[in-house]
């Protein structure tokens, strides 16, 4: 019963991600087309829509993951899979730049179902296996990504809203989907009352941190995340500025990383993980990703790219699950979504500062005010960012035990 409910909901979210990976390739080409083909200033604008999405979900992961543990997993994905498509058909009709904001700002308050997915997934497994069960969700994630990008490429040549639309037609054939296949995975029993006080940002981190090793997990995943998110940002610009890539090519090779993904966290974490430990694999997949960032930022030819990506399997792909997995071990059932709302919440806040730093590096950098022309400039300061990760990593590993699963309060 658990391997199929843990089909289900890796099928809902690959169907999700599907959605977003057709629309991924475009966005920066709609608005650089709204912009009138400045590339400097579609750079700045990508990172302030990037910015305001994930300003949205800061303040909307933790009262989405409280009503999680209030009313069950069930409810809340489906719900969040009702407003991405509402804001992906926005899009599509988006006349302007204006109304595209907009549709951008309410998928991001309604973007509840990866972080409800991964509550979800700690309520169907158990606390040893949950860090190859983390690592599924990527692999799914990962998978939406190699068939998402190309066909969105291949849709966007043909007509830049196109993609907006079928991601919306996704959205709701995937909602259909959920709300005939998907059964709730909290127990009535592990139902917690619902309180506004730990309902928003500031709230549910204090409330996490009241379990020993969270705080300094959660600064890892974090600043890992932050680093992490040059290539989601910048992939678009960097490419097409530096190789010429247009939609096709680009397409092509984010369905390759996909392919990383999939067998990264698909595979290779349930082989490396079990076999160091949660805590060697943070620090290997931390380190690597240095190595990754800098390479990125150096390669001179497009297919240079492709031998670079394979390394990243061992990377952030592997890390990021460990991470996830020793948190949510230290953390009972009840409160599995509190934490799962408060992980989405704080690497959103590193997504508002985040953009607006990252394409504006890269913006900067191949600008004709810059003191030098270098492409790679947000792929290097990434790897430093990585660096200071793995510094985190490596000093909390040394001074905290190994977490222990904690059971939910007995009530009097």
């Amino acid at each position: 019963m658990r391997n199929v409910r843990l089909i289900i909901v890796l099928a809902v979210v690959y169907i999700d991600m599907l959605g977003i990976g057709l629309a991924y390739p475009i966005l920066p080409k709609l608005i650089e087309h709204f912009e009138h083909g400045n590339i400097t200033h579609a750079s700045y604008m990508f990172g302030f829509l990037a910015s305001g999405f994930a300003l949205m979900q800061f303040l909307f992961a933790p009262l989405i993951g409280a009503v999680s543990d209030r009313f069950g997993r069930r409810p809340v994905i489906l719900l969040s899979l009702s407003g991405a498509g509402v804001a992906y058909m926005l899009m599509a009709a988006a006349p302007g730049l204006a109304y595209l904001a907009a549709a951008r700002l309410v998928a991001g308050a309604m973007g509840g179902s990866f972080s409800t997915a991964g509550a979800y997934i700690a309520d169907i497994t158990p606390p040893e296996k949950r860090a190859q069960s983390f690592g599924l969700i990527g692999a799914a994630f990962g998978f939406g990504f190699i068939t998402g990008p190309v066909a969105g490429g291949l849709l966007g040549a043909i007509d830049l809203h196109l993609p907006f639309l079928i991601a919306g037609c996704l959205c709701f054939a995937n909602l259909t989907f959920a709300y005939f296949a998907l059964p709730e995975s909290l127990s009535v029993e592990n139902h917690k009352p619902f309180s506004f006080r730990h309902a928003n940002p500031v709230g549910a981190l204090r409330e996490v941190g009241r379990f020993p090793s969270v705080y300094g997990l959660m600064s890892v995943l974090v600043l890992a995340m932050f680093a992490n998110r040059v290539a989601e940002l910048t992939w678009v610009l960097y490419t097409g500025y530096r190789f010429h890539w247009g939609p096709t090519e680009i397409g092509i090779s984010l369905a390759f990383v996909g392919v990383i993904f999939v067998v990264g966290q698909g595979w290779f974490t349930r082989i490396l993980i079990p076999r160091l430990g949660e805590r060697r694999s943070i620090v290997i997949g931390l380190s690597v990703s240095i190595v990754v960032s800098v390479l990125y930022g150096s390669v001179t030819q497009g297919w240079m790219l492709y031998c670079v990506m394979p390394m990243a399997i061992a990377g952030w792909t592997v890390a990021q699950p460990a991470v996830q997995g020793l948190m949510s071990r230290a953390v009972p059932p009840n409160e599995q979504g509190l934490l799962q709302g408060a992980v989405a919440s704080m690497t959103s806040l590193t997504s508002i500062v985040g953009p607006p730093i990252w394409t504006g590096l890269f913006g900067y950098f191949v600008s004709p005010s810059a003191p030098i022309i270098i492409p790679g400039a947000a792929f290097y300061v990434s790897a430093s960012i990585f660096f200071v990760a793995l510094i985190v990593a490596i000093i909390w590993e040394a001074g905290t035990p190994q977490p222990v699963l904690v059971a939910p309060p007995r009530e009097a």
